[in-house]
């Protein structure tokens, strides 16, 4: 198991000499390659599932343009995140400036006629032409969160009523308020973090077992309370038993796959994406990557997904002190776990919910948010190390 450094008294004191002066050659350059080759692969992606559908709005490059608008927002904020101390973040200001922040916006979206209703689902807010999903914003604020908690003195994760519930009171509270909108595999990407992030702090496998345990079960009981809840589950069970409903966009997702076979029918000449394969450039885009480029190219991007998740995990590991260690570990194990629920969903593995692919997924704010959570990461690999 990954654990971190346990620097004792220096891993909370913020003194000058853990400053440290950001030069581009000390950049890891697995996380700064692997991440510009999957933000160039998903914009190509995204391109050939968008052209058809964004005809329509009067220019096939519409979704790209707009994917660009959020880059660039996201390259600002790359540049900025690259030229503060990364220990700056953890000023207690900043956590709950973020956190509060981010409960703040869940608890606008959920609320009638302020939150915009798409699909049945109520997950964005408008402010003039640009909506955006306050659930992006809220993960990492979590994560932030988290990582100051966990590099406490103060706090043993060892103990599960003082030192480990405590910690998932507000990923708790987090996950509820997301649920409503409603959004399982966001919310559920959320708790998962947090318990990966207790685990690196070091708490039991047998504390970590018992509040798995009872997240199943509120799991369970929510995914069977409702009907519409419960035709999901089954339509993941035989989507194409449930074709004319909820078992459509999963069978679609197949049947892209089945037509890419090995090798793919080449970038761009997919036909799921053709008004047959529902919201292509979002959720399932990754069906059209299977149509277009096959199970060989598939493999090559979550190879690429694999890598970035090694070199994301190398830097926590090198880094000498806790806060960032857990900071880093953690935005690396949002982003993997985000990639590995999206494709459980698209390839049938799991019941069919609304979470993007990382770099892939239309999405300016969510772009925007990625870049800069990645250039977090960047910036904890320049801490020196005596690795």
């Amino acid at each position: 198991m990954m654990t971190v450094p346990n620097l004792g008294a220096n891993a909370t004191r913020e003194t000058p000499a853990q400053r440290h002066t950001i030069h581009l050659r000390d950049i890891d350059r697995g996380v700064a390659l692997t991440a510009l080759a999957l933000l160039l692969l998903g914009l190509v992606t995204l391109y050939a599932a968008s052209y058809y559908n964004a005809q329509d709005t009067g220019s096939a490059l519409s979704e790209v343009y707009s994917q660009l608008m959020g880059v660039a927002v996201g390259a600002a904020g790359m540049a900025l995140m690259l030229r503060i101390d990364y220990h700056d973040l953890r000023r207690p200001w900043v956590c709950g400036g973020l956190l509060g922040l981010s409960f703040l916006l869940l608890i606008l979206v959920a609320i009638p006629g302020v939150g915009k209703l798409l699909n049945g689902s109520r997950r964005w807010l408008r402010l003039g032409p640009v909506s955006f999903q306050p659930s992006e914003l809220a993960k990492y604020a979590m994560i932030l969160y988290l990582a100051r908690a966990l590099s406490q003195r103060t706090r043993d994760v060892t103990r599960l009523f003082t030192g480990l519930i405590p910690l998932f009171i507000l990923p708790g509270a987090m996950f509820l308020l997301i649920l409503l909108q409603p959004n399982l595999s966001t919310a559920g990407s959320i708790l998962i973090v947090t318990a990966v992030m207790v685990m690196l702090a070091g708490a039991r496998w047998l504390h970590l077992g018992l509040i798995g345990a009872g997240g199943l079960a509120v799991g369970t009981f929510y995914a069977l309370s409702e009907d519409y809840r419960r035709a999901r589950l089954m339509s993941f069970r035989d989507p194409f038993a449930y074709m004319t409903n909820e078992g459509y966009q999963l069978s679609q997702s197949l049947l892209a796959f089945g037509s890419g076979g090995l090798f793919g029918m080449g970038l761009g000449m997919g036909r799921q994406k053709l008004a047959f394969l529902p919201y292509p450039e979002s959720d399932f885009i990754f069906a059209v990557v299977g149509e277009d480029v096959g199970f060989v190219g598939c493999v090559a991007i979550l190879a690429v997904f694999a890598a970035f998740i090694f070199f994301g995990l190398r830097v926590a590991i090198r880094c000498p002190d806790r806060f960032g260690s857990l900071l880093a570990g953690g935005i690396t194990c949002m982003i993997g776990v985000q990639c590995v629920l999206n494709v459980a969903v698209v390839i049938g593995m799991m019941p069919t919910t609304g979470l993007p692919l990382p770099f892939f997924s239309a999405g300016g704010t969510s772009i925007s948010i990625l870049m800069c959570a990645v250039a977090i990461l960047m910036n904890i690999s320049c801490e020196k190390t005596g690795l």
